[in-house]
């Protein structure tokens, strides 16, 4: 078996295209601006950021044999990530997104990972095969999960004997994939990692604050939950309480990874035993960090 990993992260890496303008944008803007392309998708954001934090993951997910998927592999491997457990088809191509960014935050954004959905279980091969665990040993170490992965994979995952030892942290990867997260309220599952919308979502209400949508999904089963709501204060609720915290006031330069910078940055402080408020107080430093362009991802 590998054990040379930390965490394994479980979803979407791609190649995230970015075009960001320094003003405020709408529907139909044409404005100049700059565009990147790096390595992305949630699961590969997390795992370079916990990378970053002294963590070493591996990554399970689908990866194309085409010369992108070629160049993403590398690129994972430069920057210290396992990559030894990634599925490599044949036939699908390696996934994309692209997102346009304004002064005034996410304008649009549109995720291909088709080929990760079409791959399903074939990326889990590693926690059976002996890579990383079998099904009489199954894996127990901590797992981060995106919600980029079909609903019928998710709900597997959420009940399945594999996992059961296993300390799960799951992130919806966009308000549009937040109910793919029912599986694991419905199990009191893991620890998941939501925003304000997000919340809403999976709980078909509208909250208020996070401590209120904190509240409202350990009352529909979650075992602990982390939401998040911009610039205002997020909540870490768990059945024995709620922490609540105001992020560090800056200057917005990009939003897209924020969110998956706040999980990975949690992650690494719980793993290394800190208490509640002071992982979420790190947690929103990092965030922000980010997020004002100190940081990379």
């Amino acid at each position: 078996m590998t054990s040379d990993a930390d965490i394994l992260c479980i979803g979407s890496v791609l190649w995230d295209v970015i075009g960001r303008a320094p003003l405020a944008m709408r529907q139909g803007s044409d404005v100049p601006g700059r565009i990147t392309r790096l390595p992305g998708g949630v699961a590969m954001n997390i795992a370079m950021t916990l990378s970053r934090f002294g963590l070493t993951p591996a990554l399970l997910t689908a990866v194309g044999r085409d010369a992108e998927g070629d160049e993403l592999i590398a690129a994972c491997a430069a920057r210290g990530l396992i990559t030894d457990t990634v599925y490599r088809s044949d036939d699908l191509p390696t996934d994309r997104y692209m997102a346009v960014e304004g002064a005034n935050g996410l304008i649009a954004a549109i995720a291909d990972a088709h080929s990760l959905e079409s791959a399903g279980a074939k990326i889990l091969t590693p926690l059976s095969d002996g890579t990383l665990a079998t099904p009489e040993a199954p894996y127990a170490g901590p797992v981060a999960l995106d919600g980029n992965l079909t609903i019928d994979l998710l709900s597997e995952i959420a009940t399945s004997p594999v996992f059961a030892h296993a300390d799960l942290r799951v992130a919806p990867a966009s308000p549009g994939k937040a109910e793919r997260l029912r599986p694991f309220l419905k199990q009191g599952r893991g620890t998941l990692y939501v925003n304000l919308e997000e919340a809403g979502l999976l709980c078909q209400s509208s909250f208020e604050t996070s401590r209120d949508a904190a509240q409202g999904l350990l009352e529909r089963g979650a075992a602990r939950v982390l939401v998040t709501d911009g610039g205002s204060a997020a909540t870490d609720g768990a059945r024995d309480g709620l922490v609540s915290q105001t992020p560090p006031q800056v200057l917005v330069t990009r939003v897209t990874g924020a969110g998956d910078t706040f999980m990975a940055a949690h992650i690494a402080a719980d793993l290394r035993g800190a208490d509640p408020a002071d992982a979420l107080h790190r947690a929103l430093e990092a965030a922000a960090a980010y997020v004002s362009g100190k940081t990379e991802i």
